[in-house]
């Protein structure tokens, strides 16, 4: 992601597929078993492929467990490839057949995410929450909903929740790093993000969070290393850019620090917005 502040969207993971179950009658049993593999992902097929197998298995009228994973399965396939309305659809399917599986409202929640229908997405985790109240990647996935919507306490209590159920949970520690960094929290914010870079030590988010952490800290020094290092991979993210370029202004920079700016601006016109609103100007 770039020319967002620090990329929040940290665990849109569509939950583990299931194996299909219970094979239909059919004089080609090796062609349903190797669809039930291509529709559950397995040796990195692609999505085309898996959209075919889970299509086929769909139309081959299994049970109603079968086509409840196939559904869903299908879902994340249009998910990952961007089809978000035909996994919207997709997902309602799986429910309908499953009313209380919990990870087609998870999934179903991503996608109105990524389509940035915040209401409906945290309406479709809070859905996977109740059916499974231990289901951490949904209330990662609800934080970083929250995160979206500037409502940075409840993004907090769910990763706080995230990480008690899942601590293993990818880049949760980072998104209750920043979380906790906007929120002012920094010594807690700075453990995070440590933990963070522990696992993901190539990570441009984690360096992005913890470059603002020093800021609001004023050790300027660090902030600006570490913003360095987020852009040494991924060199358009705005958010660093002007993080850095704010440091190096309060460290008299300013030929430096209008530079990273301007170029933040080019990319995220009112990136300032949102560091004003972190409490940094």
């Amino acid at each position: 992601m770039t020319g967002g502040v620090a990329p929040i969207l940290i665990l849109l993971s569509l939950g583990s597929p299931a194996a299909a179950q219970n094979p239909a009658e059919s004089p080609k049993k090796t062609d349903y078993l190797t669809n039930i593999e291509v529709c559950n992902g397995s040796d990195r097929t692609s999505l085309e492929a898996r959209i075919s197998g889970c299509t086929a298995l769909i139309e081959g009228h299994g049970t109603t467990a079968a086509l409840t994973i196939a559904y869903n399965n299908r879902g994340n396939a249009y998910t990952e490839k961007g089809d978000y309305d035909r996994a919207i659809q997709d997902f309602d399917q799986s429910i309908k057949l499953n009313p209380t599986y919990a990870k087609p409202f998870n999934n179903r929640g991503v996608a109105y995410l990524r389509k940035g229908e915040y209401d409906l997405a945290i309406k479709a985790f809070d859905e996977a929450i109740k059916l499974n109240p231990n289901y951490g990647g949904a209330f990662a996935n609800r934080a970083g909903t929250y995160l979206k919507k500037n409502e940075y306490d409840r993004a907090a209590r769910d990763y706080d929740e995230a990480i008690r159920l899942e601590p293993n949970l990818e880049a949760v520690w980072n998104g209750r790093c920043w979380t906790r960094a906007i929120l002012g929290a920094l010594q807690a914010a700075l453990e995070d993000c440590t933990k963070a870079l522990q696992s993901e030590p190539n990570n441009a988010a984690v360096y992005d969070s913890r470059g603002l952490i020093y800021l609001k800290m004023g050790q300027l020094g660090a902030a600006i290393d570490d913003y360095s290092s987020a852009l040494r991979f991924e060199p358009k993210l705005a958010s660093a850019l002007y993080g850095r370029g704010l440091a190096k202004l309060k460290k008299g920079d300013k030929a430096g620090s209008d530079s990273d700016i301007s170029a933040a601006k080019t990319i995220q016109a009112k990136i300032g917005d949102d560091f004003a609103r972190f409490g940094v100007q």
